[in-house]
C-alpha cells in the first residue's frame, strides 16, 4: 500500500517548484509480492530523498511511462520542478537526464548533499519539517535569476497555455527564432524538445478530461477538444506516454 500527499512550496519557491510532495510504502511489502506504482510523462523533473540508506536521486523529464517496484517498505519526500526551472538547482542542461537519474551527490557535491540526507533521516522527524529542511536547502543552492525570462520558459508558458496544441514552427515565428534555435535552447533548458513536450502536455490535458467524472466517454469528441487531429492520433499518444488505452485510463 502507498501514501502520497503533495504540499505547496514556500513564498520564495513557487516561481520554480510545482509542489513538493512525500510518499510511503508500507508493509507488507517483499520482493516475491512488491508493490509497483506506474508513473506517467509529467514535464517535469523531480528530485528524491528516501529512508533506508539510498543515496537522493534527481529523475529526469520522461518521454514514457515507467514502473517503479517496492520490495520493501519505505518513506520518500521530494521536490518537483516547473518546466525549466530545475537546471537553476542541479548545474546541468537537463536533457543529459532525460530518461534517465543521476545521484544528487554527482550534481551538488558528495559533502552537500549527505549533509542533507543526514538532517533528513538521522532524527524522527515530521514530514513538514523534512520538506522546510529541502526548501532551506533549495533556497540556498538556488542560481541568480536571468535579468529576463529565457527563450525556453517563454516558450513553456506558451505551450501550456494552448494545452499543448500548437506546431513549433508557429511557435519559433511568434519568438522572432528558427526553430533549429528554439528546439535547442528549448531542450538544453527543459530537458526535451518542445515537440515532444508539446505532446506530452496535450496528453495530460487529454488524460484530465478523461478522467474527469462529467466525461462522457466520446473519444472522438475529446480529440477535437484537445487539438487532436483525429482520435487515431489520440490513442496513438496514449500508448506512447501510458502504455494503455484511453478507456484503460478511465
Amino acid at each position: 500500500m502507498m501514501t502520497y500527499r503533495e504540499y505547496p512550496p514556500c513564498p520564495a519557491l513557487r516561481p520554480h517548484v510545482a509542489c513538493l510532495w512525500t510518499a510511503r510504502v508500507a508493509a507488507p511489502v517483499s520482493a516475491a509480492a512488491p508493490h509497483a506504482h506506474r508513473v506517467l510523462p509529467d514535464n517535469c523533473v523531480d528530485i528524491l530523498w528516501q529512508d533506508g540508506g539510498a543515496a537522493p536521486f534527481a529523475v529526469g523529464m520522461m518521454s514514457t511511462a515507467i514502473v517503479v517496484p517496492a520490495t520493501t517498505p519505505v518513506r520518500t519526500v521530494a521536490v518537483r520542478f516547473k518546466p525549466g526551472a530545475a537546471g537553476r538547482f542541479l548545474g546541468v542542461p537537463l536533457h543529459v537526464m532525460t530518461d534517465s537519474r543521476a545521484d544528487l551527490p554527482a550534481l551538488w557535491g558528495r559533502a552537500a548533499a549527505d549533509r542533507l540526507d543526514d538532517a533528513l533521516w538521522s532524527r524522527d522527524l515530521t514530514d513538514t519539517a523534512r520538506l522546510r529542511l529541502i526548501e532551506q536547502a533549495l533556497l540556498a543552492r538556488l542560481a541568480p535569476a536571468p535579468s529576463a525570462p529565457t527563450l525556453a520558459l517563454h516558450a513553456v508558458a506558451a505551450i501550456e497555455a494552448a494545452g499543448g496544441a500548437l506546431r513549433v514552427d508557429a511557435l519559433a515565428d511568434d519568438l522572432g527564432v528558427s526553430r533549429q534555435h528554439l528546439t535547442l535552447q528549448f531542450r538544453q533548458q527543459v530537458g526535451l524538445t518542445p515537440k515532444l513536450f508539446a505532446r506530452i502536455c496535450r496528453f495530460r490535458h487529454a488524460l484530465d478530461r478523461l478522467r474527469d467524472t462529467a466525461a462522457d466517454g466520446d473519444l472522438a469528441a475529446l480529440a477535437a477538444d484537445c487539438g487532436y487531429f483525429d482520435q487515431s492520433h489520440l490513442i496513438r499518444d496514449f500508448h506512447d506516454f501510458a502504455a494503455s488505452a484511453p478507456a484503460a485510463e478511465r
